[in-house]
């Protein structure tokens, strides 16, 4: 199989709901972080396929590029906007975006962190004064690189600078000696810790400093429709999400569903089985406890200046 046949749905299976279905197109912007998982999953084994739906991918540098391309209907949903950033816009322009999964991240559910170059000195996150810093794209991760940074006692352009870096640079940067330290992503933290480029300081910063509790799920990023997909084909969005929830069914029960980590994502294989992954989960699934720990993230973001003005996150969450 191989992949453009997956990329444009030409390989059918049989429907999991009935009869083969017409392949119908969905387009989807995508950001290369192991926040993916669940998409790939679903489209490599089938099950998009399976639901009548040939997913276009459509890969994007950056989360502000991934709302302009759903505010310009570009794109018809996405596999992992930051919600901050889906936040702010819905503040602005109400559904622009709307959830029906989210990724919980933390120290055991290791998504963003810090890390440093071998050899470094610092031990904790307060020792990163004076040192220059590489972030991961976008405000609302510079956002929260700057909010933890805070929280911990250290100011901006007094204590240390942060230059905004794409992922797929974060390995090299590190490697050449530009930088001292890093606010980055998985996979690309595991990589560069295997490859020698980078120490882990901590993760999970977000439901620690931000939060104010370690074992807080920061759900800072996930997948959505475009109002105006759902609003006009409910139907077609409905068996995305029943795709999806076998995905993420897999996920939880099936490791080899982390190969597509290697195949996708351009994780060593060695790699892809051990890393810690997010707790993906869909919003039917949440409790009372993971909307107040949303909204707990997005008024930091309020307070941050990432996200402009004050929004209830059941807005623009939706248990499809």
């Amino acid at each position: 199989m191989n992949r453009r046949a997956l990329l444009l749905g030409t390989l059918a299976a049989p429907a999991v709901i009935g009869a083969v279905r017409a392949q119908e197109a969905v387009k989807i912007a995508v950001f290369e972080a192991a926040s993916t998982l669940p998409y790939f999953v679903a489209l490599t084994r089938g099950f998009f396929a399976d639901v009548g739906i040939a997913p276009q991918t459509v890969m994007l540098a950056n989360h502000p590029l991934i709302v302009q391309a759903l505010v310009s209907g570009d794109v018809d949903g996405c596999t992992n906007l930051v919600t901050l950033e889906g936040a702010n816009i819905n503040a602005r322009r109400p559904n622009t975006v709307l959830y029906y999964a989210l990724n919980g991240q933390n120290a055991e559910n290791r998504m963003e962190q810090f890390v440093v170059r071998p050899g470094s000195t610092a031990k904790r996150i307060q020792d990163l004064k004076g040192a220059r810093i590489a972030s991961a794209p976008g405000p609302a991760n510079m956002g929260a690189a700057r909010g933890v940074l805070a929280a911990v006692g250290l100011q901006e352009g007094r204590d240390y600078t942060l230059v905004e870096q794409p992922m797929g640079m974060h390995v090299g940067a590190m490697q050449s000696g530009q930088f001292d330290a890093a606010y980055t992503l998985e996979p690309m933290a595991t990589i560069g810790e295997r490859a020698g480029a980078m120490q882990r300081l901590e993760a999970g910063v977000i439901a620690t400093y931000l939060l104010g509790r370690t074992d807080a799920q920061a759900y800072a990023g996930g997948a959505g429709f475009s109002g105006r997909f759902l609003e006009t084909r409910r139907d077609v969005a409905t068996r995305f999400v029943q795709a999806w929830t076998r995905a993420i069914e897999a996920i939880r029960t099936d490791p080899t569903t982390r190969q597509v980590l290697t195949t996708n994502l351009n994780t060593p294989a060695d790699l892809a089985a051990v890393m810690p992954l997010q707790l993906f989960k869909l919003v039917r699934e949440f409790t009372p406890q993971d909307r107040a720990d949303l909204q707990k993230f997005v008024d930091v973001g309020v307070q941050m200046g990432v996200v402009r003005s004050a929004i209830d996150v059941n807005t623009f969450i939706r248990p499809l």
